[in-house]
Order: structure tokens, then C-alpha cells, then sequence
């Protein structure tokens, strides 16, 4: 379902309800839940417990006008961006580890400072890696079966992300982009022998990446069994598992829950869908998964509809790394998953990840109204 909306002298933009409605839900959702969830830590450090509250309002203005200026550039000139895009996200992430402008925190430098400006550049190499992909995928068509062509470029390209990406470090990110390369790559025809052969050759190596660093196998033990140090390495896990439990149907009600109290580390980002198991209960839950649910089928739905390939490959990889995003936070919020820093997409409070994922609705709007045009 769609609304087109007319103009004198601007072409008719088609607003995909699909799309617009679940974000807007998400963002509205999500601004009252960082209120609940960061209230009482934002009193504490800076002294005011609408802190975060006005700071995401603001991110959410933003992205609304994000949003609705990419959902009016044709996607077609991404085709022209790819590359310039690609070396802008690597060299910030270069930036990051190499020069003083990153920024450290919880002994990962995975931020960059321009003056006032503080974002995470790893958010915007994963949408340029989609465009790229995307645009590759479509230019080499039946090349992509053949190993020189059609997939050791890609595998490179995917390296240096990789290496940048390390060097902060940040593994859980290299994990996500490998995926998202392999997903995109398997959807796009490439020979599965060739992606197979990869994949068992690099788990080794990231298993030898993963037991390199105490913390990340200490994570993965705890995992397994977070009960073994419940007050310190399986503390986020079992407190998180808590709240779900506390809200139960209907949930203790919103600013009414007991671990965003300084139980849950980060309970305004990566944890904030425990938040809302907590005080939205079972209902509050299964709305979220709903509202995810029908954005990414109407991701998919824009995929397989468009005709031009670089869109159709386009809308495909936004909604798997959204889907991929979701899938991730949720899974570590309820235990399935071994902790990873990671924002839930539109819910959680973050400015770089909020613009990103809204420019890439806009992108996907974008795209279904040009197929709904042509």
C-alpha cells in the first residue's frame, strides 16, 4: 500500500506505508523507551534525566528529514557514488585507529571526533559495502560463477573493511559485514563451492582471531552458561533474562522497570529491548517483532519486484542487514547469542545508527516508487 503525493515541477514521491509506518512506530516507540531507560543514568551523570530523552528527539527530526530527502534521490545514482562512497568509509575508518580523532570507549575505539561531531563510521561502511556489492552484483551478472570475477574482488573489498575494522577492534562487526557479503553473494547467483571453500578456510582464522582476546572467549564461555559468574561476566545476561521475566503478559508498565537501574549496562542501546520486555510485557514484545517483521517483508517484497537488478540487489541487502541487526540485539537481549554491542535499529538511542538506517529506508522507498513509476 502506498500514498503518492504531487508537487508542481517535483516528481511524484510514493510513501510506501510498508516502510513508513513501522519506522515511524519504531522511532516513537523508541524515543519513549530511551526516556524510560536512560532516565535515572542520565540524572546521575549529567544531571538531568531528559538528557538522552532531547538528544534522540532531536537524532529522530532528523532522520525523519533524512528520510524523506533519500527517499527523493533516485537510487540509480549510487551507481555513479559507489567508489567515491567506498573510500570515504575506509578512510574514516582509517581515521579511527590510525589517527587522534578516534575516540575510546570500554577499551574500543570504534568512534571518530570532527569538532563537535562524534559518530561511528562502521555504520556508514556497512551501507556503502551494500552499494557496492549491490553495484557489482549487477554489472558482472552471469560473471559472478566465475572465482576471479565474480568473487575475489568482492572478497577483497570485504578484507580491508575487515582489517579496518580489526584494528579498532571490533570482531562482532567483521562478522556482521562477512555475512552480509556472503548473504548478498549466495542471493546473487555466486557458486556455492567458491563461497563454502571460503567459509571453511576462514573459520579457523576466526577462531584463532577469537580466542586471541580473553574478553571475546570469556564472552562465548559465559554464553554457554552465564550462571557460572553471575556477578561479573554473565551479570548483562542473566539481568537482562530477568527483566523479560518480570514483565511477563502485559509488562510493570513504562518508567515502572527495576533493571534499567543500574542492572542493565546500556539499557538505552544494546539492551534496550529488555527494557521493553520488561515494562511492555509479552504485548510490548510481540508488537516490536510485528512492526520488524512487516518492514522486512516489504523489504523483500521491493526486492523481488524490482526489475532493474543494482535496485533489486540494493533493497535485498538494506533488508538483510537491517533483519541482521534486529536478529542480533534481539538474540543477545534473550540469551541465544553471545554479547555483542549493538543497537536494536530505529528502538535503540544512537545518532549514527538511527541517520544511517533512515537514509537506508529512504534508499528503499526510493526504489519501490521507481518500480511503481516504471
Amino acid at each position: 500500500m502506498s500514498t503518492a503525493v504531487k508537487r508542481k515541477g517535483v516528481q511524484p514521491l510514493v510513501y510506501d506505508l510498508g516502510l513508513l509506518f513501522p519506522v515511524l512506530m519504531l522511532v516513537g516507540m523508541g524515543i519513549v523507551m530511551v526516556y524510560s531507560a536512560s532516565g535515572a543514568m542520565a540524572l546521575k551523570k549529567f544531571g538531568s534525566d531528559y538528557f538522552f530523552l532531547k538528544k534522540q528527539a532531536g537524532f529522530s527530526l532528523i532522520g525523519m528529514v533524512v528520510l524523506v530527502g533519500f527517499s527523493y534521490i533516485p537510487y540509480r545514482i549510487y551507481r555513479v557514488l559507489v567508489y567515491p562512497l567506498l573510500a570515504v568509509s575506509m578512510a574514516m575508518l582509517v581515521a579511527v585507529s590510525f589517527t587522534g580523532w578516534g575516540v575510546s570507549v570500554n577499551n574500543s575505539t570504534r568512534w571518530l571526533q570532527l569538532g563537535a561531531l562524534r559518530f561511528q563510521p562502521s555504520e556508514v561502511a556497512r551501507l556503502a559495502l551494500v552499494i557496492y556489492l549491490a553495484y557489482s552484483m549487477s554489472k558482472k551478472g552471469d560473471l559472478l560463477r566465475d572465482f576471479s570475477v565474480g568473487f575475489m574482488p568482492h572478497f577483497l573489498v570485504l578484507g580491508i573493511f575487515a582489517a579496518l575494522l580489526l584494528a579498532q577492534p571490533d570482531f562482532g562487526s567483521v562478522v556482521i559485514f562477512s555475512a552480509l557479503t556472503w548473504i548478498m553473494l549466495f542471493v546473487g547467483g555466486c557458486r556455492l563451492t567458491h563461497l563454502f571453500s571460503v567459509f571453511l578456510l576462514l573459520v579457523p582464522v576466526g577462531v584463532w582471531v577469537m580466542t586471541q582476546a580473553d574478553y571475546r572467549l570469556k564472552r562465548l564461555l559465559i554464553f554457554l552458561d552465564p550462571w557460572k559468574d553471575p556477578t561479573a561476566a554473565g551479570w548483562q545476561t542473566i539481568h537482562s533474562l530477568m527483566a523479560f521475566g518480570t514483565g511477563g503478559l502485559t509488562g510493570v508498565g513504562i518508567g515502572k522497570g527495576y533493571q534499567k537501574l543500574f542492572y542493565l549496562p546500556e539499557p538505552h542501546t544494546d539492551y534496550i529491548f529488555s527494557v521493553v520486555g520488561e515494562e511492555l510485557g509479552l504485548v510490548g514484545v510481540t508488537a516490536v517483532i510485528l512492526l520488524y517483521t512487516v518492514m522486512l517483508m516489504r523489504g523483500i517484497r521491493i526486492a523481488r519486484n524490482t526489475r532493474d537488478a543494482f535496485g533489486a540487489f540494493l533493497a535485498m541487502g538494506i533488508t538483510v542487514t537491517i533483519g541482521m541487526q534486529v536478529c542480533i540485539n534481539m538474540g543477545v537481549a534473550m540469551g541465544l547469542l553471545p554479547t555483542k554491542g549493538l543497537t536494536l535499529p530505529f528502538l535503540s538511542y544512537g545518532g549514527t545508527s538511527l541517520l544511517i538506517n533512515m537514509a537506508a529506508m529512504g534508499i528503499m522507498m526510493n526504489i519501490g516508487a521507481r518500480d511503481a513509476r516504471d
